[in-house]
């Protein structure tokens, strides 16, 4: 789990690059919760994302958002984030494949970061988790990365209600995998949410 020290722009961000288990697809980006309610790269889920990433052949970058722990900067109510992901692509994989995922407020920024990142065509999968629409106006995905998306939510979720991603996807005709009984944190749901994880990007 190499330590990095990102540099982008005239910040300082911290990260952690994760190596594929095989020979490299690419490069996966998983985005954290919300800064100011605890979020950081080291969250369970956005950790079990990385390591369905990892054991599917990806390397994964994990990075603290602006002002979190060691990274440089303030919040910035997710147009900063989502400049930070960008970056971070643009400086580690310029040119190779790539897959987006994000939990809640990640799950917003990799939205967000979709609408750059679609058109180059090195997008090839794309996870979103306890997406946090109710919160902050997540784009729309491209109709053509649907069959490339795997949206996840908790049937019980209490931060981010089901009724407001199925709101969100519902226009969209974007399908949505719903865990029975389950919470915004995926509680005891872990094992079950790294294995589609891992379908979808071997798909």
């Amino acid at each position: 789990m190499p330590a990095l020290n990102l540099k982008l722009s005239d910040r300082h961000v911290e990260a952690v690059l994760d190596k594929a288990e095989s020979v490299s697809l690419g490069l996966a980006v998983v985005a954290h919760p919300h800064p100011l309610f605890g979020g950081t790269m080291d969250n369970k889920v956005v950790q079990t994302l990385a390591r369905a990433c990892v054991a599917s052949g990806w390397d994964c970058l994990r990075f603290n958002f602006r002002g979190v722990c060691s990274s440089e900067g303030v919040y910035d109510e997710g147009r900063g984030e989502t400049e930070d992901l960008l970056a971070s692509v643009a400086q580690l994989a310029p040119d190779s494949p790539l897959v987006l995922a994000g939990f809640s407020f990640g799950a917003f920024v990799a939205c967000q970061a979709v609408q750059s990142l679609w058109p180059t065509g090195r997008l090839q999968k794309i996870i979103l988790v306890g997406t946090a629409v109710s919160y902050f106006p997540a784009s729309p995905l491209p109709l053509e990365a649907h069959k490339h998306s795997l949206v996840i939510h908790g049937e019980s979720d209490d931060t981010v209600a089901l009724s407001a991603v199925m709101d969100w996807a519902r226009p969209q005709q974007l399908p949505v995998t719903v865990f029975p009984g389950t919470g915004h944190f995926f509680h005891g749901q872990l094992p079950l949410l790294k294995s589609l994880a891992m379908r979808h990007l071997r798909a």
